[in-house]
């Protein structure tokens, strides 16, 4: 009994057991007998029959029908007869051992309590049986079958009974339980003499037994599905806590979003509560609109200096229509930028700015107007303007361009960040595409990820096979370590249907797929392909895929890395992050750049003023219009002794040549009239008035350039801008016109001015003589300068100069010799040369032992004459000073011949005309307007920074603007440093 008690058993406890068992059957027998008490056969079987019941429900632990009950195995009488007997002998045995008695007592004790704890554990489990008393006959109605059963048929039918039970269905009907029960003719086979009265009395569907039979199925179905949901897997488990975290997780998400909703709202309405031109001013100096002008300007200052940028920004890539720039737009919460079937559509880099804002609006940097992004029409007007953008930023001949289109957008609730969305990777260049665009969206990509602090934004399509990927191969390479790289599987609706494996998903999102590394995986899906969803569409697309996904339910995505809310979160916390780390040291940079360009300029231009190119073009430009207006201060006088110069200078060698010399070879007075009359018409007719207008603008042209070089001998010159003005005047030069209505005014006046022939004034009539004079004396020097080249150095370059004449100007100079003998003969020789008096020249020639032509000869004679010509005329024009009264009264018959005098009055006279008329064209009309174009031209030049590039160099212009730029990234640096401090 103490090993009982202890919970120790043996092989000979089962056999107490049993004894214990027998006797306590016989006296329950003997006290209230259920069979006659002459019926010993009735009385074995009863015992036979409760030991097989015990040993069943031993047997059957998991049949609800046959559970132990060990208070009906041991009585609590028998125990204590038992343990008392048990007792006795162990103390008898143990008698000896008492000094260790009070060990043992307390092994006994605890023995016993840690069986007794072990029995209520065990018998909490067994479930309780009490209710089959129920349903199970009384004794009276069992004791008339039991005398007369067949104990052996009676077992086997339990047997078959045991092993058909559990095939029953959940819910057995009672057509189907009967197929299990026995009938009359086997209970009949059982109890021969138990009448068909007593089986129907007892197996009625009313009956109590049948009852409780239903009764105890529906019980052990009901066992059986609660067993069954024990018995439920893991996997299983998983999936069902997966669903209802999912749901959770999206009631949450909804209930936080109608918070933030109802937050945005009250703030809108607290902006705009108050002065708009307060919130203008701080939405101006917001956090990221701060950091978004820093970047501005460090582009800028990189594209001219190609310093280093290390600021962050969030750098979009991906393979071509992997939905780079939809995953942009789901982040801006507006459909922003231009939508193609398959063709490339982002040609050129896209800054974006998100911010947060009372109106969801969207603006470019160099523009005034705001797209309402709540409107259909201005969507469309925006994805319009970024396109018309993008094609002007492509220059001819490629097809994506560098240059940044810099935009910001604002809206509640948007995550405060700066991306860059780049062009996609392409595999192949298609038809229309420029050669190197392969590699130059390669260039561009390698560009933006080069910043070791810009944010990669790997875009993947979930939907194509991963091998067929080009961006995760070129950002492992620029980020080997995924230390800034955010992985991003878009098309994951499509991956779903399309894909057989989906550990291919899970590989992708855990990193094990791709060799690139990263801080995080998500997915998410960005439309249905129709590109009118708009974003709250997409958005609750998103939301219904996700939550009915298998892969979500197999657990192939995680909560966490769906949904394009979960991304941008996320690409926002980090972005932050990257800019807290770096903006200091990066501020620390510009300083000590700022202090190097300083010290330089100090060293080397002291005394002048840090003017960047801008300036020093304002500056240029207001010296050029100065020297503009000058032209104003021009006197008449002046103009017009610079226009009589500069015609007679191009219209004296059309005057000598073909009017004067060819009418002064005529016999007579009248004849040389005649000539000149019509020569001159002829002249004023089709070339003079032409010629002049071109003498007036070359004068304007020249008046200008003297007064810009005066100003270039001026003691404070800067000679930064003699390229510009240079380049102003020749432009100028190029592009003026003069007014077409001048040339025919000018001609009316010169025919006037050309056909008057009288010389009022004593005064007139001596300045033309000395007007004619001093033009036959050019002449005359001209040719006596052209005659000395044609025969060399005379004797006394010979003998004292040490010059030597070549051998055909020693036949010139023989030549010439010869032919002054016979103008000497005759004064009046005609200007050509007889036949007879070339032979004779050439013979006297040969004589001296010279060789030469007759066209030698005459082309000799020629300059020969002329200078012979041009000293009588001078001699006749000296000899008509005195000749004006016998001109006034119209006195001929004299020796006197002035009538090349009167030419030359009507030629000067025509000079004067024409020069008075210029004038007053170039200082009433043609000044002003060159004025106007040269204002204007230096209006364009200022809005062309390529050219100001070309016009204005030098060291002293490059760092003045370098200078500049510096100092205003360092201070835009340390204001957004500043506020990034207060907002922390």
């Amino acid at each position: 009994m103490l090993r009982l008690a202890s919970g120790t058993f043996s092989p000979s406890c089962r056999y107490c057991v049993e004894k214990l068992t027998t006797r306590h059957a016989s006296q329950r027998l003997s006290q209230k007998p259920l069979l006659p008490a002459n019926s010993r056969t009735a009385s074995s079987l009863l015992q036979s029959t409760h030991l097989t019941r015990h040993r069943a429900q031993l047997t059957c632990q998991y049949s609800t029908l046959a559970r132990p009950n060990l208070r009906n195995l041991i009585s609590p009488t028998n125990r204590i007869v038992q343990s008392q007997q048990r007792n006795m002998s162990v103390l008898s045995k143990l008698r000896p051992l008492l000094k260790i008695r009070y060990w043992i007592l307390g092994a006994g004790i605890g023995g016993g309590y840690s069986a007794k704890a072990t029995y209520e554990s065990w018998k909490d489990k067994v479930p309780d049986m009490s209710w089959l008393g129920e349903y199970l006959p009384d004794a009276d109605t069992v004791s008339k079958f039991i005398p007369n059963v067949d104990t052996d048929k009676y077992r086997k039918f339990l047997l078959k009974l045991k092993k058909s039970i559990p095939k029953l269905p959940d819910s057995p009907d009672m057509a189907t339980l009967k197929g299990y029960l026995p009938d009359a003719d086997r209970m009949k086979d059982w109890s021969p003499d138990v009448t068909m009265d007593d089986f129907s009395s007892v197996f009625n569907e009313d009956n109590s037994i049948t009852t409780g039979v239903m009764t105890a199925m529906k019980v052990n179905a009901e066992g059986s599905e609660e067993e069954s949901a024990k018995k439920m897997s893991d996997k299983e488990r998983l999936q069902k806590i997966q669903e209802e975290f999912l749901q959770e997780q999206l009631k949450y998400q909804r209930q936080l979003e109608r918070l933030e909703k109802e937050n945005k709202e009250l703030r809108k309405q607290i902006m705009l509560k108050g002065d708009k031109a307060v919130y203008k001013r701080r939405t101006k100096k917001s956090l990221i609109d701060m950091y978004s002008e820093v970047l501005d300007e460090l582009s800028e200052y990189d594209s001219s200096y190609n310093t280093q940028d290390e600021l962050p920004r969030v750098v979009v890539v991906g393979d071509q229509s992997a939905g780079k720039t939809s995953v942009l737009e789901m982040v801006a919460q507006a459909r922003i930028f231009p939508r193609g079937a398959g063709e490339m559509m982002t040609r050129a880099p896209v800054k974006v700015t998100l911010s947060e804002g009372p109106h969801h609006i969207a603006m470019f940097k160099d523009s005034d107007r705001e797209f309402d992004l709540t409107k259909e029409s201005e969507l469309e007007a925006l994805r319009r303007e970024v396109e018309i953008r993008m094609k002007a930023s492509v220059r001819p001949g490629q097809t994506v361009s560098m240059e940044t289109i810099a935009m910001s957008v604002k809206g509640p609730g948007l995550q405060r960040m700066v991306l860059v969305d780049l062009p996609g990777i392409i595999s192949t260049e298609t038809q229309g595409m420029a050669s190197a665009t392969k590699e130059s969206i390669k260039m561009m990509c390698e560009h933006y990820m080069s910043n070791p602090n810009a944010i990669i934004l790997c875009i993947q399509d979930g939907s194509v096979d991963a091998e067929r990927s080009n961006v995760t191969d070129l950002v492992s390479h620029m980020d080997p370590q995924g230390k800034r790289t955010i992985f991003v599987l878009t098309k994951v609706d499509l991956a779903e249907k399309n894909i057989t494996n989906p550990r291919r998903i899970k590989q992708i999102l855990e990193g094990k797929l791709f060799p690139m590394k990263a801080l995080g995986y998500f997915a998410v899906v960005t439309g249905r392909g129709n590109k009118d969803d708009s974003i709250d569409t997409i958005r609750g697309y998103e939301e219904e895929f996700f939550r009915t996904s298998q892969l979500f339910r197999s657990g192939v995505l995680k909560a966490s890395q769906m949904t394009t809310q979960n991304l941008s979160f996320a690409v926002s916390d980090c972005f932050w992050k990257m800019v807290k780390a770096s903006v200091e040291q990066q501020a620390d940079t510009y300083k000590a750049a700022r202090f190097n360009l300083e010290t330089e300029w100090k060293n080397n231009y002291p005394s002048l003023r840090q003017l960047d190119r801008d300036e020093l073009f304002e500056k240029g430009k207001g010296e050029i219009l100065d020297e503009v207006m000058n032209l104003s201060q021009v006197t008449p006088k002046q103009w017009e002794e610079a226009l009589w110069a500069k015609l007679w200078d191009q219209a004296a060698e059309h005057v000598i040549e073909n009017i004067y010399l060819p009418a002064a070879q005529t016999e007579s007075a009248g004849h040389f009239n005649t000539t000149v009359d019509i020569k001159l018409k002829q002249w004023a007719d089709q070339q003079l008035p032409k010629k002049s207008v071109l003498v007036g603008w070359e004068t304007l042209q020249e008046e200008l350039k003297g007064l810009m070089d005066r100003g270039r001998d001026a003691q404070n010159h800067d000679d930064i801008f003699d390229h510009l003005k240079e380049a102003v005047i020749k432009e100028a030069t190029r592009k003026h016109r003069w007014q077409g209505e001048a040339a025919n005014s000018l001609r009316v006046i010169q025919l006037n001015a050309l056909e008057d022939r009288s010389i009022a004034e004593k005064s007139q009539w001596d300045s033309a003589i000395k007007f004619m004079e001093s033009t036959l004396q050019d002449k005359l020097f001209e040719t006596e300068s052209k005659i000395n080249k044609m025969s060399g150095p005379g004797w006394v370059g010979r003998w004292f100069k040490w010059q030597y004449q070549s051998q055909d100007q020693a036949k010139c100079a023989a030549t010439k010799t010869e032919l002054e003998k016979i103008v000497a003969l005759d004064e009046k020789h005609p200007p050509y040369l007889a036949m007879d008096e070339t032979t004779t020249v050439r013979k006297n020639l040969e004589a001296q032992g010279v060789d030469v032509d007759n066209d030698f000869i005459k082309m000799t004679w020629h300059e020969v004459y002329r200078r012979h010509f041009l000293k009588q005329a001078l001699v006749r024009a000296n000899e008509c000073r005195r000749g004006f009264y016998y001109y006034q009264r119209g006195i001929t018959d004299t020796d006197l011949e002035c009538h090349d005098i009167v030419l030359f009055w009507r030629i000067q006279k025509m000079l004067q005309c024409t020069s008075n008329a210029l004038r007053q064209q170039i200082m009433n009309t043609e000044a002003r307007r060159l004025e106007k174009e040269v204002k204007h031209m230096l209006e364009g030049l200022g809005e062309d920074p390529q050219k100001k590039l070309g016009l204005l160099q030098g060291r002293r212009v490059t760092l003045a603007e370098e200078l500049k730029k510096v100092r205003g990234i360092q201070e835009k640096l340390e204001e957004f440093i500043e506020a990034l401090r207060k907002e922390k």
